[in-house]
């Protein structure tokens, strides 16, 4: 088995900060265009961006999934493929309920704009629920309850694929987990008969 390819320090700083930089690029680019999209109150409006949007994060974490596959610093691409899936999963939602509002207002304890909608969805994502923004129709509440069990499955299924597909990419290029073999990483096994190796001139005369 080859010894894993180890990074100076220089090295992991400078493909850290790439990733964040491309990941930021990317939640840039998806909350402008959440804030600038021409969203109307329609239901053909809702349900088209609803599916389009799903249909596009799941393209998106496939397409993460073989990249961290192929990378040759797995664990640096799936921190990326957070950074990138994350806010495009929290944007869908906050469109979803400012559409809501937007077709029919009262369905939330409050009118809401692209702001309220996002804020209402990050406090719901990371359970703080001030209760400033509460949902109070029917239609609200069922699709405020989609988005907290959509939370739980990004947490933990997505995060396990995520993991999983670490894992992966580091078999495939000979660097398995230390919990894959027993061993720490940097270690190779010891001979079987728990000596040293014998060469030659180590035999002594009988």
């Amino acid at each position: 088995m080859s010894r894993p390819v180890r990074l100076g320090s220089g090295g992991s700083r400078r493909l850290l900060a790439g990733a964040l930089l491309r990941s930021l690029a990317v939640a840039t680019a998806v909350f402008v265009l959440y804030f600038t999209a021409p969203l109307n109150g329609s239901r053909v409006s809702l349900t088209l961006w609803v599916v389009v949007l799903l249909a596009a994060v799941a393209a998106l974490l496939v397409w993460q999934v073989r990249c961290i596959l192929r990378s040759p610093h797995p664990r640096l691409r799936a921190v990326e493929a957070v950074g990138t899936t994350l806010p495009l999963f929290l944007a869908i939602c906050a469109a979803t309920h400012f559409l809501i509002e937007l077709a029919n207002p009262g369905n939330y304890s409050q009118s809401m704009t692209r702001m309220d909608a996002l804020y209402f969805v990050v406090t719901v994502f990371a359970t703080v629920g001030f209760g400033d923004i509460t949902p109070v129709s029917e239609t609200a509440r069922i699709v405020t309850t989609l988005q907290m069990v959509g939370d739980l499955v990004f947490v933990g299924v997505i995060a396990r694929v995520l993991v999983g597909a670490v894992q992966e990419g580091l078999r495939r290029q000979g660097r398995a987990p230390a919990g894959d073999t027993g061993l720490p990483l940097a270690e190779e096994p010891a001979p079987e008969d728990g000596g040293e190796p014998h060469g030659p001139g180590d035999r002594t005369a009988g």
